[in-house]
């Protein structure tokens, strides 16, 4: 990391400062080019630093969830070394280079201005190399930080907690869009996951918190320790999960221990105990013991309904129970929870200091009846006259389409009908269907009563066909001998073998390049292996091997004429089936040698009538 970082700002000080200096130059020109560079490498240097400093977060200084979180996942004390380390080099490297532009002012020549100039660059560098390890790890930080989900601390909140494996992420996913991972085994959530759902037109975020075990704080690992964090400082409603089939491998006492151990973090937020997976236990068919335990988890849950101000006998909405996989009780559990999550946030603002200076707002005074007496609206006779005036204009006026449109749902939902403006000898017709006729015909021409029965007919028919048709092909395996069973077993196996390797071979067909015979050292691809493959499979080979040379690239026509002869003789190949297109070629080439001597053109023709000889005896 700090090697890409001094590239980077070297790189940028290279383009963005001149280059060229000779030693003609005055001192003083010498002493500005060397300065600039120094001053502007730290400068870079200085905004890199700078921008990370300020860029990553202030634990201090961010909601205490995260500043928390922060802590379990990337150690605080840790982090906070880090961004020092980053600022104590960037303090460094601004002392160095005040310290050579100091000195560069007093420098006498081009080679002592340089010298200056890459020991100050060269002390920036060692510096920035020391600290690689902090920017290395402040790297990992920032891209795990860019993966964590957009928790808003302030807002509406259902928090899922419980024992691994009981059915939280199966939960989250029944009621928002969250695609959360879900397995049969235990620690599958390792982080928080948030999904958004909507009640009563309102935006609620669910948490998904990785599974919790019965355990001291201090053995409580990273992933557990996620959990923690949310429930301590979020204020959400609190669903507990508890699994009472047991497959999740964690008893109800177990689960019961663990409840317990953590309600210390439930204080002053609405609880509800959901009972999962009731498909495969019921909840009125598990032990007595059990059930003891269930309701001690419901006492203590009360207690926070109690905290609310509610009232101590309605233990509505506290147990619960549901199946994830039936997905019965899955929306009542969802609205139970936003109901009670938000009577409660409506009572804490009811409580607050601001509310008092609101309230005169959404007041509304309503007179007291003081005697019997009626007293109806006091309207003046010149309005009610206008306004019967006005009624009556409406009557009388006419309704237009624009009108109709308003009333029946306006623009884009309105359909004007055209045929209300037919004339025709009675208006019940108005809205009959016409057929559509072509040819003279209608489809009711073509319709047949009796498809159905026919089709019937027709696929019984075929069914029994195709039923012959297998019989007379069908192999009966008690006429084979066993070496016969196993020879067509292992036809049939290289058979199938073979149309896959087909499918797949076509499938890329386009894409695969055609292998030279040079570059083929094992022989893979040779028409004799591919007939041994065939007749193993007792196939006839001929017509395959024919076919694959007949597509087979044929070899390029080589020049065999010799033009670095000294005694000026031209051997020309020549191919009897081809005579001539190999005259044109021997005449070409004859062409670009120049003018040839009579006595060299009688040898040419000696020399290639020898060889159609020859060729013609072969």
């Amino acid at each position: 990391m700090g090697k890409e970082f001094i590239d980077i700002i070297l790189s940028r000080t290279q383009r963005q400062t001149p280059t060229v200096v000779h030693k003609g130059y005055s001192i003083s020109r010498l002493r500005q080019f060397y300065m600039r560079k120094v001053k502007y490498t730290q400068q870079n240097f200085h905004e890199k630093l700078s921008t990370i400093i300020e860029e990553f977060p202030r634990l201090d200084d961010i909601h205490p969830f995260y500043g928390d979180l922060l802590h379990v996942l990337y150690n605080k004390d840790h982090y906070k070394l880090a961004l020092g380390q980053i600022n104590t080099a960037r303090n460094l490297i601004s002392k160095i280079a005040k310290d050579y532009v100091k000195l560069l002012k007093y420098g006498d020549s081009l080679y002592r201005c340089k010298s200056l100039k890459v020991a100050s660059l060269g002390r920036m560098c060692t510096v920035i190399k020391r600290i690689a390890p902090s920017l290395a790890y402040l790297e990992q930080v920032r891209q795990h930080m860019a993966r964590l989900p957009s928790i808003d601390p302030n807002t509406r909140t259902i928090l899922i907690c419980g024992y691994p494996n009981v059915g939280k992420s199966s939960f989250i996913n029944k009621i928002t869009r969250a695609d959360v991972d879900v397995q049969p085994y235990a620690f599958t959530t390792k982080s928080l996951f948030v999904g958004h759902t909507d009640y009563k037109y309102l935006r609620y975020q669910v948490i998904d918190t990785p599974g919790i075990l019965d355990r001291p704080f201090e053995d409580r690992n990273i992933i557990e320790m996620c959990s923690i964090t949310a429930l301590a400082h979020l204020r959400a409603a609190v669903l507990f999960f508890l699994d009472i089939s047991g497959s999740c491998g964690y008893s109800i006492a177990a689960q019961a221990a663990l409840f317990h151990s953590i309600k210390s973090l439930f204080m002053n937020k609405p609880l509800i105990i959901v009972c999962n997976k009731t498909d495969l236990q019921p909840l009125e068919g598990i032990s007595e013991e059990d059930m003891k335990l269930v309701m001690e988890m419901k006492a203590e849950a009360m207690k926070t309904v109690i905290g609310e101000g509610g009232d101590p006998l309605n233990d509505e909405g506290v147990l619960l129970t549901m199946s994830t996989l039936t997905e019965e009780g899955v929306v009542s559990v969802k609205n139970t929870a936003c109901e009670r999550l938000l009577d409660q946030r409506v009572e804490l603002k009811m409580k607050s200091k601001k509310m008092n200076d609101c309230l005169n707002r959404f007041h509304v005074a309503v007179p007291k009846p003081r005697d019997q007496k009626e007293r109806p609206p006091c309207i003046p006779q010149a309005v009610l006259e206008g306004m019967a005036k006005q009624q009556a204009a409406e009557k009388e006026k006419r309704k237009l389409e624009r009108d109709l449109e308003e009333e029946n749902g306006g623009a884009g939902v309105y359909s004007a009908s055209l045929k209300k403006h037919y004339i025709l000898n009675n208006d019940d017709w108005k809205e009959d269907i016409m057929p559509e006729i072509l040819d003279g015909h209608n489809v009711y021409d073509f319709i047949d009563p009796d498809v159905l029965q026919r089709l019937e007919e027709l696929e019984r028919e075929e069914g029994l066909r195709a039923e012959e048709e297998d019989d007379d092909f069908e192999m009966d395996g008690k006429e084979l001998t066993l070496e016969e069973q196993e020879a067509l077993a292992e036809i049939r196996k290289k058979k199938s073998l073979l149309i896959q390797q087909h499918r797949i071979k076509k499938s890329t067909a386009e894409s695969r390049p055609t292998v030279p015979r040079k570059f083929d050292k094992e022989r893979k691809f040779t028409s004799e292996r591919m007939g041994r493959q065939l007749s193993a499979l007792g196939l006839d080979p001929t017509l395959a091997i024919n076919r694959a040379r007949s597509k087979s690239r044929g070899r390029k026509r080589e020049r065999s004429l010799d033009r670095g002869g000294n005694d000026g003789d031209v051997v020309m190949d020549m191919d009897v089936d081809q005579p001539n297109k190999k005259l044109r070629a021997r005449s070409r080439s004859l062409s670009r040698l120049g003018p040839c001597h009579g006595h060299q053109v009688k040898l040419l023709q000696g020399r290639a009538s020898r060889t159609l000889l020859k060729r013609s005896r072969l």
